[in-house]
């Protein structure tokens, strides 16, 4: 589980731009804006700093999910 604490967001807002950044091509700025049409006034820069700090968890959380391929095989 991914901690936000200290935060001046809630979990939910960082783990939402965090999560659109990773997901689509979109700039910090583009970012910025989606998110204030939204209601949520957060700074591109503060969208960087958090996918430096997040993103890496997000992938831990991902991969223990993931499941393994029944069809990869390693050949020789």
């Amino acid at each position: 589980m991914i901690d936000c604490k200290g935060s001046q967001f809630e979990r939910d807002i960082i783990l939402w731009g965090v999560r659109w950044y990773v997901a689509y091509p979109i700039s910090y700025r583009q970012l910025e804006e989606m998110m204030q049409e939204r209601g949520v006034s957060v700074d591109h820069s503060t969208l960087n700093r958090w996918v430096i700090k997040y993103a890496p968890e997000f992938e831990k959380q991902f991969r223990r999910r993931q499941c393994p391929r029944a069809d990869h095989q390693r050949w020789a």
